[in-house]
C-alpha cells in the first residue's frame, strides 16, 4: 500500500506551497480536493492544469485520488462540504453536483488521477430511503457513463447522516451498476461511526474498494476527523485485514478537520500510521 495526504486539510495554501510542504514531510501521494482554493474543475485554465503538474513532478508527488466530494466553491449557506446534493429535491441544484462531478471526471484523465471520490446522495430530508435510493441511481446513470467515457473510475464514499452511511447500504446501492468504472471509497472513521467494524468491513467489501480514507475518530463515534491516535480506531486491525484481502494501492489520510495547522497534523499522522503499519506487519 502506498499512503497520501489529502489537500483538503490545506485551505490556507495554494497547491504548489501544500506539494512542497508534504513533500518535505516525507508523503510521496497527494489527494487533490476538486475545489477551491486548488483545483475547481470550472474554472481551471489550461495554465493553472500546468501549474498543478509542474507542482506534482517537482516535489516527486503522484495523485491519490481527486475528491469531488466537497464543493466550498458553490458556497451553499446550507453545509459547504455535500451540497448540492445528488438528492437534491431541485433538479437545478442536482445539475450542480452532477455537472461538477463530470467536470471533475475530465480533470482526472488530465491529470493522470486514478480514480475521483463523491458524496453518496445527500441528506434525505423527510423522504423515504429507497425514493432517495432510487433517485440517486438515476442521477449517477449519466455520470458513470462518463466515467466510462474518460476511463476514470468514480467512487461513492459513504458517510454518516447521508442516504448511504453503512456497509450493507452499499452493497444494495451497488447492485444497480454493473461496470467498473464505479466502485466503493472505503473511509475508516465513516465506517466506525456507524458502528460498522473497519476490520470486519474490509473483508465484506472487499471487490469493491478502489481507494482508501483514514482518519481516527473518538469514543462517542461523532463524525468529527481526529488525527490518528487522538481517536480510538484500530488501524493495525483495519490495515492488516486491507492487506489481507489484497489491497495494495492508495490510502488517503484525510484531516480537512485540521486546516489551522496542516503541517503538524500531517507530520504526526504519518508517523503515527508508518508506526502502527509497522507493527502490524504491513508494507506502507
Amino acid at each position: 500500500m502506498k499512503l497520501a495526504f489529502s489537500t483538503n486539510a490545506y485551505l490556507n495554501h495554494s497547491f504548489a506551497e501544500t506539494c512542497k510542504r508534504l513533500a518535505e514531510i516525507g508523503y510521496r501521494g497527494v489527494e487533490i480536493m476538486a475545489d477551491v482554493p486548488h483545483a475547481w474543475p470550472a474554472y481551471l485554465l489550461p495554465e493553472q492544469k500546468d501549474g498543478i503538474r509542474e507542482a506534482l513532478k517537482k516535489h516527486r508527488l503522484k495523485i491519490s485520488n481527486i475528491n469531488a466530494f466537497m464543493m466550498h466553491a458553490v458556497d451553499d449557506p446550507r453545509q459547504k462540504y455535500w451540497h448540492p446534493s445528488w438528492i437534491e429535491p431541485d433538479v437545478n441544484y442536482r445539475r450542480i453536483r452532477i455537472e461538477h462531478t463530470k467536470k471533475a471526471l475530465t480533470l482526472a484523465k488530465e491529470l493522470g488521477a486514478p480514480c475521483i471520490t463523491t458524496e453518496p446522495g445527500g441528506p434525505l430530508e423527510g423522504r423515504t430511503w429507497k425514493d432517495c435510493l432510487k433517485l440517486f441511481v438515476e442521477m449517477l446513470k449519466p455520470v458513470v457513463e462518463h466515467a466510462e467515457k474518460v476511463g476514470v473510475p468514480l467512487l461513492v464514499e459513504p458517510e454518516p447522516d447521508l442516504l448511504i452511511e453503512t456497509a450493507d447500504q452499499y452493497l444494495e446501492f451497488s447492485e444497480y451498476f454493473q461496470t467498473p468504472f464505479l466502485g466503493l471509497n472505503f473511509d475508516i472513521g465513516h465506517f466506525y461511526c456507524v458502528k460498522d467494524d473497519p476490520a470486519t468491513t474490509v473483508h465484506k467489501l472487499a471487490p469493491l474498494i478502489r481507494h482508501v480514507h483514514l482518519e481516527d475518530i473518538a469514543a462517542t463515534r461523532v463524525h468529527h476527523h481526529l488525527i490518528p491516535g487522538e481517536g480510538v480506531i484500530d488501524f493495525g486491525a483495519t490495515l492488516k485485514a486491507l492487506d489481507e484481502v489484497g489491497y495494495q494501492d492508495w490510502v488517503t489520510i484525510e484531516l480537512y478537520t485540521c486546516h489551522e495547522n496542516p503541517d503538524a497534523a500531517a507530520k504526526t499522522a504519518r508517523e503515527r500510521v508508518l508506526a502502527i503499519a509497522k507493527k502490524a506487519g504491513v508494507d506502507l
